[in-house]
């Protein structure tokens, strides 16, 4: 067997193991581990070359970045056990109720809120489904609309920050996951506003569908609901600003933002007098959970990129995909395609661990910004919660939607959001300023007008780009972990 065939029979071997049902981050070492043994076994690998999976674990375990996921998981699931949804929803139904379509536009601005303050999908679409579902059904709603809007509002804690994807994204790209928070800002927002155009098309074009709530449903008027509003928007919007403004405004990093609204959380749930041991316990216990799921796959994903640029792996993906027709562009339109079927069958975990260090060594070489790249990713990888049949944010309104709604009817209303989600890619290929403007800090940020922009990303420099400088506080995916490109080349040199 020579060199050359290693590579796509490791990545081969991967995706049969995935598809026989084995747990990724057990696929990505085992297959790691077996190739490097039969490589030694071949003398076509080196043994100095596992010498440095040690390190690079230790690197994982030593990255204080990776900290910022425990803490906005902690964060949301107490604000989720909290009762804040419920407020919000109820707060924002009351005032938007009575135009037609009411509750689904709360239902998206609620959405957007519990984004930006949770962070967990799974949460969103839970509260919003046992509260706001029942509600839309007893007024005569669409079920597809209904439930569509739900599953599509509750993903956008996928993209709009503090996003725990976006932090993954951003430690496998060696990007700073504050630059990755700046850009994915108005991409999440602006999907946040397509939703709510789109429930004003259906209520227009079908009135039926999106009907207004009869008067006698609300219970709130005057100062009385302008005194709710105001009690209920003020801790997350003070939420908000301790975990997003400071990180903006480059105060606190992510990590330290992370704590700040873990902190917060815990305030809340103390002034709402909902903080019980039974509900920390549970809290703490998932966190647990998430935060071991993560680093697990981490570690399965180091195992199996050592191996596999050793066997020259990321050359071989490199020459597959730089050569594609139509330069950049061919690249981005391939693999966002690559990315949105493989969302059918992987979380967005899975996929950032799995194809993120193979295609964001291409993308920096053909000049693409890597923090326009991650955002892009994101967007994309969004879709996987939507996607039926596998969707999980489909799964998770099945769980709590009446019987009265079939599954057929929630996944045919996730169609149109996907939809918008495609739009949303396309977009932000085409408008890269949407998300390179708003980043203050990313390595590579052109400042230009949008046709600068638009060229510089659909033309592939001559000679490969430079390394981005990233921030102090994140380092190269390499650094810390014992991979540089340098070290294989020297072990496979020796080997030779």
């Amino acid at each position: 067997m020579s060199l050359e065939l290693m590579a796509p029979l490791m990545f081969g071997g991967l995706v049969v193991f995935l598809l026989l049902g084995y747990p990724v981050a057990f696929s990505l070492a085992a297959t790691g581990l077996f190739f490097g043994l039969v490589g030694m076994e071949l003398g076509l690998l080196h043994p100095s070359l596992l010498q440095a999976l040690p390190e690079r674990v230790l690197g994982i375990m030593a990255n204080s970045t990776l900290l910022a996921i425990p803490f906005f998981t902690f964060m949301g699931l107490i604000l989720e056990r909290s009762g804040m949804a419920e407020d919000l929803l109820d707060t924002i139904g009351q005032l938007f109720g009575s135009i037609r379509g009411g509750i689904a536009y709360a239902v998206v601005f609620v959405g957007a809120l519990l984004a930006a303050t949770t962070g967990v999908v799974a949460a969103s679409v839970l509260a919003m489904g046992l509260i706001s579902l029942p509600v839309m059904m007893r007024y005569g709603y669409s079920k597809r609309l209904a439930s569509g809007v739900i599953a599509a509002s509750g993903t956008l804690a996928q993209i709009i920050p503090p996003s725990l994807v976006l932090i993954v994204l951003a430690d496998q790209m060696g990007a700073s996951v504050g630059d990755l928070y700046e850009g994915a800002l108005v991409p999440g927002l602006g999907l946040a506003g397509l939703y709510a155009a789109w429930v004003l098309v259906v209520s227009l074009v079908k009135p039926e569908a999106a009907p207004g709530c009869p008067p006698k449903s609300r219970t709130l008027y005057g100062s009385a609901l302008v005194a709710k509003v105001f009690t209920s928007m003020v801790p997350p919007l003070v939420l908000i600003f301790l975990v997003l403004g400071t990180i903006f405004l480059g105060v606190a990093t992510p990590t330290e933002g992370g704590a700040m609204g873990a902190s917060g959380a815990i305030i809340m749930a103390l002034v709402k007098r909902k903080l019980r041991w039974d509900l920390l316990k549970q809290a703490v216990e998932s966190t647990a959970t998430m935060t071991s799921f993560v680093m697990f796959i981490l570690v399965g994903s180091t195992v199996f990129s050592l191996v596999f640029r050793g066997v020259n792996g990321d050359l071989w993906v490199e020459h597959l995909l730089s050569d594609l027709p139509g330069g950049t562009l061919g690249f981005l339109i391939v693999v966002n395609v690559m990315i949105f079927l493989l969302a059918f069958f992987l979380d967005y975990f899975e996929i950032a661990f799995i194809m993120v260090p193979l295609l964001a060594p291409v993308a920096q070489k053909l000049g693409i910004d890597l923090v326009w790249f991650g955002v892009l990713l994101a967007v994309n990888m969004q879709t996987s919660f939507l996607h039926p049949p596998f969707g999980f944010a489909l799964f998770y309104l099945r769980s709590v939607a009446p019987k009265n709604i079939k599954t057929t009817d929630i996944y045919w209303g996730a169609v149109p959001f996907v939809l918008i989600q495609i739009i949303m890619v396309a977009v932000v290929i085409a408008f890269p300023g949407i998300v390179t403007s708003h980043v203050s800090k990313a390595a590579g940020a052109i400042s230009g007008s949008g046709a600068d922009e638009i060229r510089r990303q659909l033309e592939a420099p001559e000679n490969p780009a430079s390394p981005p400088s990233g921030s102090d506080e994140m380092s190269r995916p390499d650094e810390g972990k014992g991979d540089t490109k340098s070290e294989i080349e020297r072990m496979l040199n020796q080997q030779q």
